[in-house]
């Protein structure tokens, strides 16, 4: 796809975002456009942002749970960028004009103490460059209209990024199970689900190995200081206006958010 192209459809998103008004789908625009052609969407709006001021934070992992895999029909996750704007202190307001079509989701976010690069990271390679890892809530929003997406939309999206909130207390990542470490998730003060690690691509460094051996295709690499948002653990919770959630994850503590008007 040329460039030209590439510059319409990230101009069809930021649309979206400047009224508040979401927008059709970019694969009923250009219906032969690539999952690559989709990042390089992606890469220029994220370009535009820092040039404008915005610093990248991280990175986060999406469509990591086997359902929302075979919901989109696609067989890996997908990546966004985070940016310091998008940050939000634990038990902080989101207020609502801000997004257009929340959903909240929780997960454990790593820290990194040192660079991460494929194309062939483990997760031993990622436990070993993590300083340490917390809870985190994601609030995944979408500018296209009714969350009708296929694959090249959300990752054109940059993965559904909306906002993201860290707690908790940090933790060496070898001294709690990842793989089992168990989630609930509330709803003003409601249990709406629960999780573990597993959820994750069995194993939510394996997530950060695969993103980054994906960023590899890109020369882009995970440097020390960022966190990556590894994948939630259970299925996102759409939000409006009052509600309130948190989440709890074994042995991290707790991390929440509120959604004013």
């Amino acid at each position: 796809m040329d460039e030209e192209k590439i510059k319409r459809l990230a101009d069809h998103l930021a649309e979206a975002e400047r009224s508040g008004l979401a927008v059709e789908p970019i694969t009923k625009i250009e219906p032969e456009i690539s999952v690559e052609d989709a990042y390089r969407v992606q890469l220029l709006t994220v370009g535009r942002k820092v040039n404008a001021g915005d610093v990248i934070t991280g990175k986060k992992i999406g469509l990591t749970s086997l359902a929302m895999q075979t919901l989109l029909g696609v067989d890996q996750p997908d990546y966004g960028h985070l940016l310091d704007s998008m940050a939000v202190e634990n038990h902080g307001h989101i207020s609502c004009k801000k997004v257009l079509q929340p959903k909240v989701e929780a997960e454990i976010a790593f820290f990194l103490k040192r660079d991460l690069k494929g194309p062939r990271v483990t997760a031993l390679d990622v436990m070993l460059a993590t300083e340490y890892v917390v809870p985190a809530l994601e609030v995944v929003d979408s500018r296209i209209a009714d969350w009708k997406i296929k694959l090249e939309d959300t990752v054109a999206d940059n993965a559904s990024s909306g906002f993201y909130v860290l707690g908790g207390r940090p933790v060496k990542p070898d001294q709690i199970d990842l793989v089992m470490a168990g989630m609930v998730l509330y709803k003003n003060g409601e249990v709406m689900n629960t999780g573990v690690g597993a959820a994750a691509l069995g194993n939510p460094a394996v997530c950060v190995a695969w993103l980054a051996n994906k960023l590899a295709e890109f020369d882009i690499p995970l440097k020390a200081g960022e966190v990556i948002l590894s994948g939630a653990l259970s299925a996102a919770i759409a939000a409006e206006p009052g509600d309130s959630f948190r989440a709890r994850i074994a042995h991290l503590g707790e991390v929440g958010v509120r959604f004013t008007s």
